[in-house]
């Protein structure tokens, strides 16, 4: 097999024992890491050590990890413009903390008729978050609701 030394040096290619018999020399231990090279390629090294920075190296990439949720604001076709304001705020407010919001407008009963004014309700949302917000999902229905979603910029 050929072996590598702690300071990433080639011994070259030895017997298994030999190999063995170095890593003691250095007090150190035998990682085989690539077995299907011609020869099976070792390394003498701490184990244990070794292990140890791969589990810290994996928590730092999930530390840097950017993840978010996707929050929900459902309005109706007649909200007024003061409460639709407030629910504006609460947007802002999920897209400062980085997460995605799907805003809702329900229509209930023979609301239905009136899509026009709920593709209004949100073109004013559209309008106050433009600063914050840019459109992931354009409005669409959804069944008896109109649906869209906006994703930090």
């Amino acid at each position: 097999m050929r072996v590598i030394d702690p300071d990433g040096n080639q011994v070259g290619v030895v017997p298994t024992e030999k190999a063995l018999a170095t890593a003691l020399e250095f007090g150190l231990d035998l990682v085989e890491v690539s077995p299907h090279a011609n020869p099976p390629v070792c390394k003498i090294m701490d184990y244990g050590r070794y292990k140890y920075e791969q589990t810290k190296k994996r928590q730092e990439a999930k530390k840097k990890q950017s993840t978010f949720q996707l929050k929900e604001i459902k309005v109706r076709p007649k909200t007024g413009d003061h409460d639709l304001m407030t629910k504006v705020g609460h947007i802002r407010k999920f897209i400062d903390k980085k997460d995605k919001v799907k805003v809702t407008v329900v229509f209930r009963g023979r609301e239905i008729t009136l899509s026009h004014l709920g593709r209004e309700v949100l073109k004013k949302v559209i309008e106050e978050t433009q600063d914050v917000a840019v459109i992931e999902q354009e409005p669409k229905f959804e069944g008896r609701t109109l649906v869209m979603v906006l994703a930090p910029r």
